[in-house]
C-alpha cells in the first residue's frame, strides 16, 4: 500500500513543501496519515506501511499551553521515525475540513470527529432510528465542516416503500443526495460510487445501531467492523464502534468509521444552519423586514409559507430551537473566554485549523 492510495496528491504535497520542506532536519521528516486514533496513541500510515506514533514532547507541551487540538482520525501528520519501530508525530497539516461537536460534559469544547473528509455519508436506518428532525441537526455539523453532505438510508429491506422515504427526506434536506441502500439484499451500491474512488475520503456518521459498521464491511467486502443487533422495542443500537479508523476501500479511496452519537450537540455555526434550512432561508429573503425573526412580525415570508402550507410547521419549530442553541453556546464560548477558564481558546483554536493549519513543532 501507499500513501498515495489513502489520499495523499499534488495538494498535499503543496502543503508539505511549505510546512516541512523548511525544516532544518527535512530529510528525516516523512508524511504520514492517521488510520487509527486510540487516544494517547496513533496508528499512522506512511510509506514504511502501519506504525504507531505519539506526539513529540515538544508538541504536546505547545498544544497543552495554547488548548489546541490534537490530531484526529484523517490527519496529515509530519512524522519522524524513533526507536522500537514506532514515529514521532511532530505537526500536522492544515486540514482541508473539520467535522466536529460540542464535547460531553458543561464544559464548551469542540470535539474533532474526522479531518480531510471530501464527503459525510449521514446515515439513518429506515426503521425506528429514521428522524426528520435529527438529521437537520447532522446536516448543520456537515455543511459546517467543508466536506460534502449526502444522506443514506440503510436498511431499506426493512422498509416497505423506501421511496416515499427518500422523498420525505429530500424536502427536510434541499439539495443534498439521498439514497436508499441495503447491504442484506446489496441494493444500492451503484449509486454510492460516484463519492468514492482514488484519493477520496469518505466517513460515516449517525446515532447507535444505523448501521455504520455493516456499511463500511459491505464497502470495504470484509467483515472489518464488529455489527451488533439493534433492540427490537425501539430499534435503538448499542456502541460497536468505540474508536474512529480508517479503512481502505477496494474501489479506491478510504473511508472513516465513527462511534455512534447518543445526542448530537452542535459546535459552532459558519454558515450550516442557514444551508441546512436552505428553504426556509430563501423565504426569509422575502420578509418585508430584513431583521425579521420569523415569529410574530408583520410581512412574514416565513410565517406566510407556514399559514399556506407551503412550510411545515414542525420544520420552523425546528430552525427556531436549532437557532435558539446555537446562540447560547456561542455565549457560553465568549463567556468561557473572557474568564480565561476550561475550554478558552477552543474556538479560535478551530478556526485556525480550518484557516491556517497548525503550526508545526519543527526545528527551523
Amino acid at each position: 500500500m501507499t500513501i498515495r492510495q489513502y489520499g495523499w496528491n499534488e495538494y498535499w504535497i503543496n502543503q508539505w513543501n511549505g510546512m516541512a520542506g523548511q525544516a532544518a532536519d527535512r530529510e528525516s521528516l516523512t508524511p504520514g496519515r492517521v488510520v487509527g486514533d486510540f487516544g494517547s496513541k496513533y496508528r499512522i500510515l506512511t510509506e514504511d506501511g502501519e506504525q504507531w506514533g505519539e506526539l513529540s514532547g515538544r508538541l504536546r507541551h505547545s498544544l497543552e499551553a495554547s488548548s489546541g487540538e490534537y490530531p484526529a482520525i484523517g490527519d496529515w501528520t509530519v512524522v519522524k521515525k524513533a526507536e522500537g519501530g514506532h514515529v514521532m508525530i511532530h505537526g500536522v497539516l492544515p486540514r482541508r475540513s473539520v467535522i466536529s461537536r460540542k464535547a460531553a460534559g458543561t464544559q464548551p469544547k469542540e470535539q474533532i470527529v474526522a479531518a480531510n473528509v471530501d464527503t459525510l455519508f449521514l446515515v439513518s436506518a429506515l426503521n425506528d432510528d429514521y428522524n426528520l428532525r435529527r438529521m437537520e441537526r447532522y446536516l448543520i455539523m456537515a455543511w459546517n465542516s467543508g466536506a460534502s453532505p449526502v444522506i443514506l438510508l440503510t436498511k431499506a429491506d426493512l422498509c416497505d416503500d423506501p421511496g416515499a422515504k427518500i422523498a420525505e427526506m429530500e424536502m427536510a434536506a434541499p439539495g443534498v443526495p439521498v439514497h436508499a441502500v441495503s447491504a442484506h439484499t446489496d441494493c444500492g451500491r451503484e449509486a454510492l460510487l460516484p463519492y468514492i474512488g482514488e484519493g477520496r475520503t469518505v466517513a460515516l456518521t449517525g446515532s447507535s445501531g444505523c448501521g455504520k459498521s455493516t456499511m463500511v464491511n459491505w464497502l470495504c467486502g470484509a467483515d472489518l467492523q464488529l455489527t451488533q443487533e439493534v433492540r427490537e422495542d425501539d430499534s435503538r443500537g448499542r456502541h460497536t464502534t468505540t474508536r474512529r479508523e480508517l479503512f481502505l476501500l477496494p474501489a479506491g479511496g478510504v473511508i472513516v468509521d465513527t462511534p455512534g452519537m447518543r445526542e448530537l450537540q452542535l459546535w459552532e455555526d459558519e454558515g450550516g444552519l442557514d444551508l441546512a434550512f436552505a428553504d426556509i432561508a430563501q423565504l426569509a429573503a422575502r420578509c418585508r423586514y430584513a431583521d425579521c425573526r420569523h415569529e410574530r412580525e408583520e410581512g412574514c415570508a416565513v410565517l406566510e409559507a407556514v399559514d399556506s402550507g407551503e412550510l411545515e410547521e414542525k420544520r420552523l419549530q425546528s430552525y427556531h430551537k436549532t437557532q435558539r442553541e446555537l446562540v447560547y453556546q456561542t455565549a457560553k464560548e465568549a463567556k468561557s473566554k473572557r474568564k480565561g477558564g476550561a475550554g478558552s481558546g477552543q474556538k479560535a483554536a478551530s478556526s485556525r485549523s480550518r484557516k491556517y493549519g497548525w503550526r508545526r513543532d519543527l526545528e527551523d
